[in-house]
């Protein structure tokens, strides 16, 4: 069975109570990587079925490596500081099927 979407990508936006024994990938700018992502994916135009969805998540449980994403339906886990490994992210994994190895998280 196919998948609907070539690439499922979600991004830990968890956010912890101040003082957390766990870190919070949103206190690492989560929420706008995700967005940027997003439209990154939507100006390639790679946006919408049979190709890639950008999506929320809650906890992925994986805190101390994050911020953390995970690309389907390979698993593949990534982390990132900042919008040019995002663009790197979308440019080689997402549009071009190579996956990022200096920024997975399982190397």
């Amino acid at each position: 069975m196919d998948s609907f979407y070539k690439y499922h990508v979600f991004f830990c936006l968890n956010q912890r109570e101040p003082g957390a024994e766990r870190p919070s990938c949103a206190n690492c700018n989560a929420q706008a990587m995700q967005e940027h992502a997003k439209k990154r994916v939507k100006q390639l135009g790679l946006a919408g079925p049979g190709q890639v969805r950008i999506n929320k998540a809650g906890c992925l449980d994986r805190c101390e490596e994050g911020p953390t994403i995970v690309v389907y339906p390979e698993g593949t886990w990534y982390t990132y500081v900042d919008e040019t490994d995002i663009d790197e992210i979308v440019e080689s994994h997402l549009a071009n099927g190579k996956v990022v190895e200096r920024l997975k998280i399982d190397r």
